[in-house]
């Protein structure tokens, strides 16, 4: 019996070496160490005599030592050791170890082999710091020919740690590992179906493969290590849902969703009837709907969601929505309100597809309540009353619905806008205002490639709304480097007022809030000199500056989170109501904003902004009949990482590319590691980017079993691995997303 994946790595490698693989790269058993996967390869390099070495290239050779020599190195502390070898031919090459301590067994008279890139010195040939191999004088040429074409792994590592050390871990692990690991997560059905390789041979490959396509076997097996015990977890998780009690919400024949439907002066998109005959249902089952509704920008999401909480009115439950900010639950409300003809008062529909004419009160009414931290006491106590009796059929709210003295008297249907601005434990403290479990809609603006989406909100039915609602206009998206072509940043302001001049708004967006300071008249103020560094530009200040400066005369608004809530709705709705030519604005209007009317918006210090963050910007225009025009401002030189992303925002308004484009810049450690979920990635070899076929392939072998087995009786290596590579807290977030 060989060494297991769970022992600790001491008894395969010794006390002292197991140490400090522990304190510099946290591998402590056997498992963690075979699962450091090497990051490349080198292959060695065919034999070549030493007379026809070139510079620049890879060799092996294979030569006779016949000088050692050690002198203390010019720059800096320590010895270099020099070993000059010789060949057949009497050729010479210098080879020089500038960590000599390897090298320290080469004595003259030996045959060894070296391996390395040729570099040149003083015009003399020589290796640094090559791979060897010393050779016994009866060595064939089969020991040579294979040394020279062996693939050398070269491993991630820190300071003070070799990958050298690594690798001669590795092989000792290697050569101790039994061969029939009874610690093979991935059951031997699901390997016989997929083709996979047994785990000690998948390891074996990996760190010591014989050629290319033996690394490409043991990469596709390792990868079902990582993408089926996340798909066991989320299948777990769906299987306890399905055993969930849920109220039935059936759609009333005669009732508001019809009186609604029929009202409404535009047609649905197919998308939206698809998706809405989905969430129908959903909400009829048993079991609580668990849904994720993702679109592009302006998609038509809220239209979808609106409908599903009039179908739960109608079924007799409430339904809330919970909104990410303060001004967009408030437009949310006034939004619904309009629509359903309970608020005629109101000017401008911020969020609807069309500037449609109110829903017919006479016919059919609910009434909607909001709900905000800020509210004066009078109103929230009010929508508080009618919350718990039931008075309010629609909640709309932010964190302030969440709070403990907030109830419900018959919750059906939670719907989540904007799910990522909220944490795993405010979605599921809403969940549980429902005597019963209440139906669950997560509505993202933020499209998620659908690798993500099966990784991490596999618990979930995801539907896509693709199709754009009628009337759209496009958006043509330009970077404007302020720095390198000063005269297209004047053409900005140039550019809004042509815009005002014929009857339109534009938007301004600053990176933060800030304080006010002078004024320039030209907007030149709001760079810097070329290659210094400032603080990101201020909505206070640029405000100021533009409205004396550059768009003088011009009605100049500002919105920012430091606002108090009525400030903030009296600009929102002054823009809306065309009372404002310009707003400089803070992201409180990356998502939700409607203003039709809009129709550039320009972007300071676009550099400073994510890509989804660009992407949903851009979308607050271009919602009417005219064409959008989004301007993304930076100081950012060109060829940049940072004018790379701008220009990829640029060249396409394709939301799912663009998310893949952002989650390949923020790594999937941050979408299913840190960020997500506060705890490191287990990922090392399964990419969310490129393996949805290992995904979707997992998830299909996940379901099954699970439904079979749901606590892995029979699988309890799969059971131990999940533990593992999927700690409690990980499992408990995944559970709740």
């Amino acid at each position: 019996m060989g060494i297991h994946l769970d022992e600790p790595l001491h008894k395969a490698v010794g006390d002292r070496t197991a140490k400090v693989l522990r304190t510099k790269l946290d591998l402590a058993t056997v498992g963690d160490l075979l699962r450091h996967y090497p990051r490349r390869y080198v292959k060695r390099g065919e034999l070549t005599e030493l007379a026809e070495l070139e510079p620049g290239t890879e060799a092996t050779i294979v030569a006779q030592i016949t000088k050692v020599s050690r002198r203390p190195m010019a720059a800096r502390r320590g010895q270099m050791l020099t070993v000059e070898v010789r060949d057949s031919a009497d050729t010479a090459v210098e080879i020089t170890f500038f960590n000599p301590r390897a090298a320290n067994a080469l004595k003259p008279g030996m045959v060894g082999m070296f391996a390395g890139k040729v570099g040149e010195y003083h015009g003399r040939i020589q290796l640094t710091n090559p791979d060897f191999e010393k050779f016994d004088a009866d060595a064939d040429d089969t020991d040579v020919d294979g040394w020279a074409g062996e693939l050398t792994p070269i491993y991630p590592t820190t300071a003070g740690l070799l990958p050298k050390m690594i690798a001669r871990c590795v092989r000792m692990v290697l050569d101790q590992l039994d061969t029939d690991l009874e610690d093979d997560p991935v059951p031997h059905p699901v390997r016989a179906r997929q083709g996979l390789l047994p785990l000690a041979e998948a390891f074996r490959r990996i760190h010591h493969p014989d050629d290319w396509p033996e690394i490409a076997t043991a990469r596709k097996r390792l990868k079902w290590d990582e993408a089926l015990p996340m798909q066991v977890v989320l299948a777990q998780r769906r299987e306890a849902l399905k055993a969930l009690p849920a109220v039935p919400r059936r759609r009333v024949d005669g009732g508001l969703l019809d009186a609604f439907d029929a009202a409404l002066p535009f047609t649905l998109t197919d998308g939206q009837r698809q998706v809405g005959v989905e969430i129908e249902q959903d909400l009829a089952s048993e079991h609580p709907m668990h849904r994720l509704l993702q679109g592009d920008v302006g998609s038509g999401k809220t239209m979808v969601a609106l409908r599903a909480m009039l179908a739960v009115v109608d079924a007799g439950g409430q339904a809330v929505m919970l909104a990410p900010t303060e001004v967009l639950a408030q437009q949310h409300h006034r939004s619904i309100v309009q629509m359903l003809g309970a608020g005629a008062d109101v000017p401008v529909d911020l969020f609807s597809q069309d500037e449609a004419p109110a829903f017919d009160p006479s016919r059919k009414q609910v009434k909607v309540a909001l709900l905000t931290g800020s509210q004066n006491a009078k109103d929230r106590r009010t929508n508080l009353l009618d919350a718990a009796s039931g008075a309010a059929g629609i909640v709309i709210g932010t964190h302030a619905v969440i709070q403990d003295h907030v109830q419900f008297a018959d919750l059906g249907l939670v719907v989540i806008d904007e799910q990522h601005r909220f944490g795993v434990e405010q979605r599921d403290a809403l969940r549980a205002k429902g005597e019963d479990p209440p139906h669950v809609l997560v509505m993202t603006a933020t499209p998620i490639p659908r690798t993500v989406a099966m990784t991490v909100f596999g618990d979930l039915e995801t539907s896509v709304l693709s199709e754009l609602p009628a009337g759209r206009s496009p958006i043509a998206t330009h970077v404007v480097a302020a720095h390198e072509h000063p005269s297209h940043f004047t053409r900005v302001w140039e550019r809004i007022r042509e815009e005002v001049g014929q009857g339109r708004q534009a938007y301004v967006v600053c990176p933060r809030i800030g304080e006010a300071d002078d004024v320039s008249d030209d907007g030149s103020e709001l760079l810097s000199d070329p290659g210094q560094q400032r603080p990101p530009l201020a909505v206070v200040d640029v405000a100021a500056k533009l409205a004396e400066g550059p768009l003088k005369g011009l009605r100049v608004g500002m919105l920012h989170g430091r606002m108090a809530p009525d400030d903030k709705d009296a600009v929102m709705r002054s823009y809306a109501a065309h009372e404002l030519d310009v707003l400089v604005a803070t992201t409180v209007i990356e998502v939700g904003v409607n203003v039709p009317n809009s129709t550039v918006i320009v972007v300071m210090d676009a550099d400073r902004f994510g890509v989804s963050q660009l992407h949903q910007l851009r979308g607050r225009v271009g919602r009417g009949q005219w064409a959008g025009l989004c301007l993304l401002v930076t100081e950012s030189p060109e060829g940049t990482p940072a004018r790379e992303r701008l220009a990829a925002v640029a060249s396409t308004l394709d939301g799912f590319e663009l998310s893949k484009l952002d989650l390949a810049i923020r790594k999937e450690g941050d979408v299913l590691g840190a960020t997500q979920s506060g705890y490191r990635s287990s990922l090392r070899m399964l990419s969310v980017i490129d393996d949805e076929d290992v995904i979707r392939a997992a998830r299909d072998e996940a379901a099954p079993l699970v439904e079979a087995d749901p606590e892995l009786t029979a699988y309890p290596a799969l059971a131990r691995t999940i533990a593992v590579l999927l700690d409690p807290e990980r499992a408990e977030y995944l559970g709740k997303t």
